[in-house]
């Protein structure tokens, strides 16, 4: 991935959109050539040198039995937004500003490993089901399902697991602009509803 220097991620920020439960969308290289699926994950840092994401997919789906040639990448999206140049104040100074597009991101490569167990396959849906589910008010729990019909889900599901090598990242959020410039496109973010882009430009001009 092109990772200009100013756009290089704080450690934050890879630490935050791994941890915060989403969704990252697998990616192999195989004889099959490119497979994707998009898989809700979450990220283990206790397994493997550098932590592992977690993650399963439909038996059906090819991808789990097509063996990866070389690493596997899983992309990881934060928020992303529309940057209107009207939101600068350089448009009133010189008018020489056009749109562009702030975006998050975390490319996560290493070895994908298998897990066709249903012991394995039990401790990550709740695991997965606990995160999500965890702040509501009346929180879903897989044993609220009667355990036969959790029994036959998960003989429809595979475990997918990336033990992580490296991670690119890069967070673009207004970075290169002047503090004019980004104090009101984290303005116009927040007066459209964007508040995940308001305050992602916000905390990159802290750091």
């Amino acid at each position: 991935m092109y990772i200009p220097a100013h756009f290089a991620a704080e450690a934050e920020t890879v630490h935050s959109l791994l941890a915060k439960p989403g969704a990252a969308n697998l990616i192999t290289m195989t004889d099959q050539g490119l497979l994707a699926t998009l898989l809700p994950f979450a990220f283990n840092p206790g397994v493997g040198a550098h932590g592992s994401l977690q993650a399963h997919m439909a038996r059906n789906n090819p991808q789990w039995t097509a063996l990866p040639t070389g690493e596997a990448l899983a992309i990881i999206q934060g928020p992303d937004d529309y940057i209107s140049p009207s939101w600068y104040a350089a448009k009133a100074e010189h008018g020489r500003v056009v749109p562009t597009w702030n975006y998050a991101t975390l490319h996560v490569y290493g070895e994908l490993v298998i897990h066709d167990d249903a012991g394995w396959l039990a401790r990550h849906v709740r695991h997965l089901t606990g995160l999500h589910e965890g702040g509501r008010e009346r929180p879903w729990a897989v044993d609220d399902a009667p355990e036969k019909f959790i029994t036959g889900q998960l003989r429809a599901i595979v475990g997918v697991e990336l033990l992580v090598s490296r991670i690119e990242a890069k967070e673009k959020m207004s970075q290169n602009r002047s503090d004019a410039d980004a104090a009101g496109v984290a303005a116009g973010l927040r007066a459209e509803g964007r508040e995940a882009g308001a305050a992602a430009v916000e905390r990159a001009r802290r750091n």
